[in-house]
């Protein structure tokens, strides 16, 4: 059991295990204001061109009922699809995936760039039998041609 702990220790201090909790910190921070930026920016405007539609407000109750609004079906215990909220959720998806989409997109150009930077060349082709040797010989050790 011991063994066990300092393992788990281990993969707690190694930072593997601290920038990944970081990281869900942050993303669920940024899903909440992407969440906010949806309902309260996005769809308002949205559901004014569409006729003062609060698509948060849009439910068909499963008992039969009319109810007025989402609180006063809640209040009743109803069961309800909640379909107004799905399309909120479902836009904050595609916004949150298409940043995610974007920052991947920029990270793994940063990689390839970092992966094509030219380094400093280690070998030359000799110029009478065309093998490769080391820059800084001053004869080729296969023809013995003076470099």
């Amino acid at each position: 059991m011991k063994g066990f702990f300092k393992e788990f220790k281990t993969f707690l201090i190694k930072g593997n295990a601290v920038d990944m909790a970081i990281g869900f910190i942050f993303g669920a921070a940024f899903a909440t204001v992407v969440k906010s930026f949806v309902n309260n920016v996005v769809m308002p405007p949205i559901g004014q061109l569409l006729g003062n539609i609060d698509f948060s407000n849009l439910f068909i109750a499963l008992d039969g009922k009319e109810y007025a609004s989402l609180k006063e079906l809640g209040d009743a215990g109803a069961p309800a699809i909640k379909y107004g909220l799905f399309i909120n959720d479902f836009i904050s998806f595609l916004i949150l995936g298409f940043v995610v989409f974007l920052f991947i997109k920029g990270y793994n150009r940063l990689k390839k760039e970092e992966r094509e930077a030219p380094s400093e060349p280690t070998h030359k082709n000799c110029p009478e039998c065309a093998m490769s040797v080391p820059i800084a010989a001053k004869i080729c050790p296969y023809c013995k041609t003076r470099q």
